[in-house]
Order: structure tokens, then sequence, then C-alpha cells
């Protein structure tokens, strides 16, 4: 397979027509009971879990400069869009209500952290360093920490004082025109794009734990114990290219990604096994619309078969190389590329179907199943997603800038769970559906995940972040029902949750059966690691944290071993 050239498709798109001092210790809170009150609006039922605020002591020692983050001028803002308060921090939580004995193990949470160099800001809430928490369940007890990611790219900011790798929407600013030429060379390269690993975190089936980020020298493995950075995660193969989904298929037994080739647009889709760091290709997908491929941040899979989205939000080499951003960022919208749906065997590399779908915008898919006729062969794929109705503003919205300075207007894109249906009759058109009425979860839906046991089978349930409006993000955590078609939401007033992550009970037999983790981060500057059931969606505990940590992305759970 040939390796990708990016400076190839660089010069093919050329030439084409201060706040208070950190805490630090362990602080006990007593045990309280909890209020649980259910809203009624319209048709929907709402759970809304109110618990009354208590004061943690403060213990404010002096601090070593080593565990201190830069320090910035943010104030009066959501801690949600603040950068982190120092740089680690580790200890014993206590719990409100109960924490089920059965629930053993780790759940890490990945995100941007810090969002300033000194008195420099950054523009997007992806462009932060990456901040990696903790949570550590055990015998109904909470530790909990977090720690900055040590990537190249955060290093050489903290040592320098400045930015020194592309991030999503950052540039580094060139001294001198010659210093400006050296940058775009090493644009071409590679070596000047980040490897700040902020989106997601991983545990492979070997047992190693890699935060992930677009580019794939942003794989970096961590110890899941202490979150210490190890070392870079190094692919072993010649297959080449600079970027890659951002989040992978990672089950016991595989590892699936794809590759996206901005020189002949298109789509590798490899496999690695556990233990091994060398990617195999499985098959190509070959682009049916545009001047490049259409990002692919996420993409799902079923029991036999790849599902590789082909959306009309294109990489755009034309916007990598601007020293301000575009409204979209590294991407662009070709509508009249028209938006399409693949299927690959994972067995054989085929696309046993391909086709066109209605125009749509999506970072993440929920799962996908395989429908079966009465005689077990396959008709359809069903591919579920968080879909904006092809509104691309979400990036925008997305601005550091807008998410700081909320005033109350109803102003977060509508979302919902967009459904594809791929038919395998030999059809050239797809359809694209609601799930369910995006009423039931406020019209917003975002950050998702499933009972693992599902992925790539028929499921009902899905956990989500809604939207309880107004608001400008995402701030509910939602229970979706796809038998039912009915949601279930959890809200605060003023707090931002962050994407609600199912662990199955052991031995469960009900796919609701477990609990759902969330980290919440308040309006007042607080923040807690919350509890629900999964079945009922009630809180059943709580910890609150030192401080309020800022807004995270995505995580992963490490069983106790």
């Amino acid at each position: 397979m040939a390796s990708f050239s990016y400076s190839g498709a660089i010069q093919q798109y050329l030439s084409s027509p201060s706040p208070s001092p950190p805490l630090i210790g362990t602080h006990k809170l007593k045990k309280t009971s909890h209020i649980f009150a259910k809203k009624q609006e319209g048709d929907r039922k709402s759970t809304v879990t109110n618990v009354a605020t208590r004061q943690l002591p403060l213990i404010v020692p002096s601090l070593e400069k080593e565990n201190m983050v830069w320090r910035t001028s943010e104030h009066d803002q959501h801690v949600a869009w603040t950068s982190v308060r120092q740089e680690k921090w580790d200890g014993e939580l206590d719990v409100e209500g109960e924490i089920p004995q059965w629930l053993k193990g780790t759940y890490l949470r990945n995100g941007p952290g810090l969002w300033h160099i000194d008195d420099y800001k950054f523009r997007h809430l992806f462009d932060g360093y990456a901040t990696l928490a903790r949570l550590h369940f055990e015998d109904g007890r909470l530790t909990f920490g977090h720690r900055q990611v040590e990537s190249e790219a955060y290093k050489a900011a903290k040592k320098n004082r400045k930015l020194c790798f592309r991030e999503f929407s950052e540039v580094p600013k060139p001294d001198s025109f010659l210093n400006y030429v050296g940058e775009l060379a090493s644009l071409f390269s590679g070596a000047s794009l980040t490897d700040n690993a902020n989106t997601g975190v991983v545990k492979l089936g070997d047992g190693r734990v890699v935060c992930l980020t677009e580019t794939q020298k942003g794989s970096i493995v961590i110890d899941p114990d202490t979150l210490e950075t190890v070392g870079k995660f190094e692919y072993s193969d010649n297959l080449g290219g600079l970027i890659h989904s951002a989040h992978p298929i990672v089950t016991d037994s595989e590892f699936l990604t794809l590759l996206p080739d901005l020189v002949k647009p298109g789509y590798l889709v490899v496999r690695m096994e556990p233990g091994s760091n060398q990617r195999k290709v499985i098959g190509r997908v070959d682009c049916r619309g545009g001047p490049s491929p259409g990002w692919v941040h996420s993409f799902p899979v079923t029991e036999h078969y790849v599902v590789i989205p082909e959306m009309p939000l294109r990489y755009c080499a034309k916007n990598l190389l601007r020293a301000e951003p575009t409204p979209l960022y590294k991407f662009e919208w070709y509508p009249e590329s028209k938006g399409f749906m693949h299927v690959m065997c994972k067995a054989s590399g085929k696309i046993v179907a391909s086709v066109e779908v209605p125009l749509f915008v999506t970072f993440h898919f929920i799962n996908a199943y395989e429908e079966v006729d009465e005689e077990g062969r396959v008709v359809a794929i069903i591919a579920d997603c968080c879909e904006h109705h092809a509104d691309t503003s979400i990036l925008e919205k997305l601005r550091l800038q807008n998410l700081r300075s909320y005033t109350g207007d109803d102003v977060l894109p509508d979302a919902r769970v967009g459904r594809f249906v791929i038919p395998f009759n030999g059809s050239t058109y797809g359809e694209l559906e609601a799930a369910l009425d995006p009423n039931e979860h406020g019209r917003g839906m975002d950050m998702c995940s499933i009972n693992p046991n599902y992925l790539g089978k028929k499921y009902r349930y899905a956990y989500a972040c809604g939207a309880q409006r107004p608001c400008n993000f995402p701030n509910t955590i939602t229970k979706v029902d796809l038998f039912d078609k009915k949601a279930k939401n959890w809200h605060q007033e003023g707090a931002v949750p962050s994407e609600p992550f199912f662990v199955p009970r052991p031995g469960a037999t009900e796919e609701d059966d477990g609990v759902v983790i969330s980290m919440i981060s308040e309006e007042s500057g607080d923040g807690y690691a919350l509890i629900l059931d999964g079945s009922t969606f009630e809180e059943i505990a709580r910890a609150k944290f030192p401080y309020g940590l800022p807004y995270g992305l995505h995580g992963c759970w490490v069983p106790k071993k």
C-alpha cells in the first residue's frame, strides 16, 4: 500500500483552481439524604436532582512551582471553560450516597483543560492542552486525581512560554519571514502538527491505555493508576499518513480505525491486534464526491461490517495553511459534493454497499447494527449518530469566547439522534431521519455512550448530553430509549455535565443494568463526580471535587485486575 504524502496533498490543494490558590488534600463530607424531583414538561419527563451544596474545608499549603499551571486572568466565567487550577491533584473523596460494591475499576476522562499560555489565550475549546482525570472505584470508596498529559506540545509551551505546535485553531507566530517559511516546511512534513492528545482515551486489548487525538503523532501511552505519561505510542507499520479518526473502535480483541487519504481522496480501513503496534489494511474506500475526504471524527461498526461515513464537511488543506482560522477551521463545507455512507466487510475488505444520503453533520456515531429478514439475511445496516441537521455552525459555537460570554439566549444549534438506513438491495440511496422526537431530549444531542456489550448489535438504550433550553451548550444527561422513543433527562441549573459513561453490572442480563458516570462542572466554580442508576436514572451517589474542573470530552473504563 502506497504511503500517504502530506506535502503532496498540500501542494495539490495550493495548485488547484489569576484564580485563588489551588487546594490540596483530602476533604470529607457528611453523607446526606437525596431529594429527587420529577418534573413534567408537556409529554416529557425530566429527572431533576437537587442536593444542597456544602462548603469544603480548605487546606491551602505552599505550592511547588512544578505543581502549578500558568496563571491566568480569567474571572467570573463558568469553571467548565476555565483552565484547570493546577497541574495535578490526587486524593480520596467523601461520597454522598452509596456506590455499588460491584463497581470496581477506574473511569478515565480526557479533554482539553488548559487554554492559555501566560497571557496568550486560545480561541477554541478543542485547542486546550490535555487534562486527564481519574475516578477509581473500589469497595464503595472513590479516589480522584487529575494530571496534564505530557505531550511534546505541552512541554514545549511550558518551557518556551509560547505556542510551539499547530493546535485545532492556533498557529505558532513566526518571529521572521524565514521562520514563517520554516514553519510551512514543517507543516508539509507534519513536524509542526500537534501531538496534544486531548480528545479521548482507550484501553487496548493488551491493557495499554492510550490518549488520542486526530493526529497520529498524538497517540500517547499513560499509566491509568498514576496518570503519568509513559511515552509515545509508535505505529510500527509503513502506512504513513498524519491523521486518523479520533475515535477508533476498541475491544478486547481488536482495534479498528480509518486513515483519510488527502492525495487520492478516500479512506484506508485498518486493524491492529492486541499486543501489536502494527496496523494492517482491511480495505480502501474511494470518496464519491468533493475534492477531499469528509471529516471522520468517528465511525460505527456492526458485527460483520465497518461503516465509513463520507460527510460533506471535508478536510481543507488551504485552511490548514492560514495563519488565522476560518469559521470552519481546517474543514470546508461542500454541499454540492453530497453525503455518502459506505459499508465494508470486515473479513474480505470488499465494499458491499455505497449509498447517497441526505446532507449531514456529525461528530459522534452512537452505534450500528445489522437488520436481518426472517431467514437471517442482512437486508440493511442501521447506523445512529448525534446529527446536527447538516448545520456546520456548531464548530463556531465552540469558540471559547462564545462559551464564556453566554447571556441566557437560546443559541445551541438543534441536534437529534440521526438514524441512517443503508439498504443491501442494490439501491443507490439511503435514508436519514430522527430516531425519536428531538423534543424528548431538548433538541440537544452529543457525547454519547452505550452498554459496550451491545457494540455493533441491535440495542435499545443510549446515554448522551441533551439540552434544557435556553442554553448555549448541552446541559443535561439523557437516557434515550430507542424502542419506546422516549428520553429521561437529568438536569441541574447552571451545571455542565461531561459525557455520561455507562458501566454494566457484571453478570447483568438487562441492557440498562449498570451505572452512568459523569463529571459535573458547576456555575459556582465547584464540581463533583455523579453516579446515576442506569435503569431508573436516579442519582445514587456523588462526590465533590476539591475544586471544579474544566469540561472534558471522552473516557474509558479500566476494570480492576
